[in-house]
């Protein structure tokens, strides 16, 4: 298979760009009018007030970010959903046994942070907690996750009936308390542990920017992989007339309580836990032995809400395209916070507006852009992606249609370039990261990011395979920000992008999420704004402009090949693992049984791996393989008539849609992409080709196979879409 290493040059050539120099006047003017400076004044007039879904804040930043576009040329609008959200009117959690604490439940203010001590802060909650007043034995289950609960039970721990207590990390924080529902608790507190979160790893905020005792982090708990947006409207648009559910039959919220709390308020509970001693890597760096519990320690944990229908203000701001009106360049980033959100999401929607603001000067100065530009601010995105998915739900037929892409960022800082989403854009991506400068070493944003890799290799061959590296490759998308209903829901080509990973995180989802700290340490000078800017604005103009889109199929067979691949060797690996175990249990049952004296009970054999019959799968590769290059190779050569390209590349933008399945995935038919999915029990974290990968996961073989012929017929209709598009190439 040919290798391409792509210049600027030749990237805007085979888009069929006026001419590579045109492209770079354009987007070195665009530059000229982007300022890091201008960028931090807006995150600190953005973040200054609390500006939560519902509040009277967001409306403030709705409306300042509709004037803003306004300001820049672009004809915006206010796009309005009435959706659920509930915040907290009582919160209780008290130890009564052994001894008494009632948790503080309180961030405090300090002087080196001016909007800490904001009357408006939204108080330290689980947005989607059921309410509630419970009172059990505590039992610590360390992450939550279900390894973790097949560890209790060797350990003869059950937590039916109990309340459990979590630490935060190794997955997304919605997932502990559905695996404790699951596992029959009737409540769930999550605590961030100084391990991962705070002293043990560095200076705690104010002095540093890790977690100090009392932070906390907020966050919804909706069971986003079951369906995201308003839980009481799935599939359709939250308008004021829509029909909803019954808030008790959403399938995507739990049914237990469920409490977030500082490793100040967790320190205590903790500390009185008797039971076994915690696994090794259950410990986390708290100054005492960890138990497991239960035993004489009982909490009782009281949560009650007001839930609301309130406003959600999307703001959607266009400038119509001069040749391709129909064809929309979709960009988005969300504007409400947990409170004051200076970096999760106000830093990204820094980078979006200073993009619009260039955009608006170069169309002063003559340009037009031969695609319809479509900028979104949304709100709701926390508590469940809710502003984004009602819209997608809302217009659902008309962005099938018009959204050639889907480019979305969130909160953004110093540090590395990421990219994730659609490996059909790949090549796109590669050759943008090579052109933008990192402002701190200097040298393309790739280059940076390929040096990281070589550093953090974990061998001597994975060494030589980055520094061998000439291209990008770009991540597959899960969960956790507005790309989902695009991508996932609605087959809309879809990209995540972002800088980041050398600010901890400290501050995330609490009260310190402000000016102050990010202005200290998420991006000094805010010089990884106008990277953003600059990165996402290049996209933006480039698919906005090319004369054919830049879409590579040849990366998205790679990738879903090595998908496949993984399937396989995991299957067999599982196989081999199963035969293992059950001969050496085997082996144990037969000395207990024959020895009357043993009381233990035995083993239960696993299922043997059956034959998994991937063939459909690969033959559907082989096709798509074939229709990829014969595409690429049509395009390559150009001479495609004026006539043919609206054709040629609405089947483009919209071949992803071929990936779709119409039933959806087993469980959660919201989730229609083959692809690309967030875990069942990872939730952000991604799934790819999540209907079989998972099927296998859960030993359910049946599943497994029907998931192989289902993902086989999608890639199918890929490579047979493919093969058409070909034929408009003329």
């Amino acid at each position: 298979m040919k290798k391409y290493f792509l210049s600027l040059a030749t990237i805007l050539i085979s888009l069929g760009t006026a001419s590579a120099q045109d492209q770079k006047q354009l987007e070195s003017s665009f530059d000229s009018h982007l300022s890091s400076e201008n960028i931090g004044k807006t995150i600190k007039e953005l973040s200054l007030k609390p500006h939560y879904l519902g509040s009277p804040a967001s409306k403030e930043v709705a409306e300042n970010l509709l004037a803003k576009f306004k300001s820049y040329g672009w004809d915006a609008e206010l796009a309005v959903y009435n959706v659920l959200f509930p915040t907290p009117k009582v919160r209780l959690l008290e130890m009564t046994a052994p001894t008494k604490y009632k948790a503080l439940l309180k961030e405090p203010a300090y002087k080196e942070d001016a909007t800490s001590g904001h009357p408006d802060q939204l108080p330290t909650y689980n947005a989607w907690s059921a309410d509630g007043d419970v009172s059990a034995e505590l039992v610590f289950v360390n992450f939550g996750l279900p390894e973790d609960y097949e560890t209790l039970n060797k350990l003869g721990i059950d937590v039916k009936g109990k309340i459990v207590i979590a630490r935060y990390g190794r997955s997304w924080r919605g997932i502990k308390p559905k695996v404790a529902q699951e596992h029959g608790a009737i409540g769930c507190i999550i605590y961030s542990d100084p391990m991962e979160d705070g002293y043990f790893q560095g200076d705690v905020y104010p002095k540093g920017s890790f977690k100090n005792e009392y932070g906390v982090q907020r966050g919804s708990i909706m069971d986003m992989v079951i369906y995201p947006g308003d839980p009481l409207t799935p599939f359709i648009g939250a308008t004021e007339n829509a029909k909803r559910l019954k808030k008790e039959d959403a399938e995507n919220l739990l049914k237990i309580p469920v409490l977030p709390i500082s490793y100040h308020d967790a320190q205590p509970l903790l500390q009185a836990l008797g039971g076994p001693v915690a696994p090794s890597d259950w410990r986390g760096a708290l100054p005492f032995t960890y138990h497991i519990g239960p035993g004489k320690t009982s909490v009782r944990l009281k949560l009650e809400f007001d839930w609301k229908i309130v406003p959600a203000y999307n703001v959607i701001a266009k400038i119509k395209g001069s040749e391709f009106p129909d064809q929309w360049i979709v960009r988005g980033n969300h504007h409400d916070a947990w409170n004051p959100g200076a970096n999760d999401p106000i830093s990204g929607v820094a980078a979006m507006m200073e993009e619009a603001k260039s955009i608006g000067e170069l169309i002063k100065n003559g340009y037009k852009p031969k695609r319809t530009l479509v900028y979104c601010a949304w709100d709701a995105e926390e508590p469940g992606l809710i502003g984004s998915t009602e819209w997608v739900e809302d217009h659902l037929a008309e962005l099938k249609q018009k959204a050639v892409v889907y480019i979305n960022s969130d909160g953004n800082g110093r540090g590395f370039l990421s990219a994730a989403g659609s490996h059909a854009l790949e090549s796109m991506i590669d050759g943008i990261a090579k052109d933008v400068i990192d402002p701190q070493t200097k040298v393309s944003v790739f280059d940076r990011l390929k040096a990281r890799e070589v550093v953090s290799a974990g061998s001597d061959k994975a060494k030589k395979d980055n520094m061998a590296k000439k291209s990008m490759t770009i991540g597959a998308l899960g969960s956790g920000s507005d790309y989902s209903s695009f991508l996932q829901y609605a087959g809309i080509p879809s990209l995540n992008i972002a800088f980041g990973g050398e600010n901890p995180g400290g501050e995330y989802h609490t009260a310190y999420d402000s000016y102050d700290f990010y202005s200290r340490f998420g991006d000094p000078g805010f010089n990884y704004g106008r990277a953003l800017s600059q990165t996402i604005g290049r996209a933006v103009l480039r698919m906005a402009d090319a004369n054919t889109l830049p879409f590579e199929f040849k990366n998205l067979h790679k990738t879903i090949s090595s998908y496949v691949a993984e399937m396989i060797n995991m299957t067999d690996q599982m196989r081999e693992s199963t035969a293992v175990y059950n001969q050496i249990i085997s082996g144990n049952n037969y000395q207990l049984a024959a020895d009357p004296t043993k009381t233990e009970k035995l083993p239960i054999r696993k299922v043997e791996v059956p034959f998994i019959d991937f063939s459909a799968l690969q033959n559907s590769l082989v096709n798509l393989d074939r229709s990829a290059i014969t595409l690429s190779d049509r395009i390559a050569k150009g001479n495609i008539s004026s006539t043919s390209l609206k054709a040629l590349n609405e089947a483009l933008y919209m071949a992803e849609q071929k990936l779709l399945t119409s039933t959806g995935l087993p469980r959660r038919p919201w989730y229609k992409h083959t692809i690309y999915a967030p875990g069942f029990y990872t939730g952000y974290g991604v799934k790819t080709m999540p209907g079989v990968r998972e099927a296998i996961e859960q030993r359910d073989w049946k599943e497994a196979q029907d998931q192989i012929e289902i993902a086989a017929k999608a890639i199918s209709r890929l490579a047979e879409h493919l093969n058409n598009t070909t034929k408009l190439a003329q």
